[in-house]
């Protein structure tokens, strides 16, 4: 496997006042193709900002941010809008869904912006909704769902365009522990059958079983990097 992900001297300085606060301090990683990776640390380490730097959310002040060869920190708003729609899918914890659209729109809306006709997004999102298991839910709206069945559509909606990179930030972080696993396994079952790159930030070490890697994070500097064995989809259920 080739390296995806590059980052290199990677600093982030926020100003606050005359204070300066360091959120990552000369960050080097690499992250390989179809890698599972979980950033892992407290709040306020700075796991967070390292996502959104990725993510192409927020510019590094020093450093590059190298994602299939393209340097992120040289590209203007309209350039990284672009590339995100082309390249990565995002998993929030609070969900993140339009309240006043249904789970298929929600689903669909980004393949609007890809430009995919109607009908094909459509039948799409249907496709991707029945395979996270809301094929009951199509029409129904955020409010009529239950938390895990609204981190579903989110899980759907990440990975309905097939991108290169998803990014899940405290996937599971508003569910209970039965769902957590639930989720968890779909997001990886998913990402393992697309042959994708994972990120998940998390702050739970039973979370971070499900990654190749465990990178982490303290005071927004590398701590150290694990090894894990893989588990696979239901081991957590049993």
């Amino acid at each position: 496997m080739d390296d995806l992900i590059v980052l290199k001297n990677l600093r982030k300085v926020y100003k606050m006042g005359d204070e300066k606060i360091i959120a990552l301090n000369s960050i080097d990683l690499n992250i390989k193709r179809n890698e599972f990776v979980c950033l892992l640390g407290t709040s306020g380490s700075g796991k967070s900002t390292l996502l959104n730097m990725m993510a192409g959310l927020e510019k590094p002040t020093k450093g590059e941010i190298i994602i299939n060869g393209h340097h992120l920190e040289k590209m203007n708003e309209t350039q990284l809008t672009k590339f995100r729609q082309l390249n990565i899918g995002f998993v929030f914890q609070s969900y993140n869904l339009i309240p006043t659209l249904s789970a298929m729109e929600n689903v669909s809306l980004g393949l609007t912006f890809k430009g995919v006709p109607k009908a094909k997004r459509d039948k799409m999102a249907k496709e991707m909704l029945e395979n996270v298991g809301l094929g009951n839910r199509l029409h129904h709206k955020p409010s009529e769902m239950s938390g895990g069945q609204q981190q579903r559509v989110s899980i759907a909606r990440a990975f309905v365009g097939k991108p290169k990179i998803v990014f899940a930030d405290e996937p599971t972080g508003n569910l209970d522990t039965k769902t957590t696993f639930e989720v968890m396994d779909l997001i990886t079952g998913m990402a393992r059958e697309n042959n994708q790159t994972l990120i998940i930030v998390t702050h739970d070490n039973e979370i971070s079983s499900y990654a190749h890697r465990v990178v982490y994070i303290r005071d927004g500097n590398i701590e150290k990097i694990t090894h894990n064995q893989i588990i696979t989809e239901g081991e957590k259920t049993k």
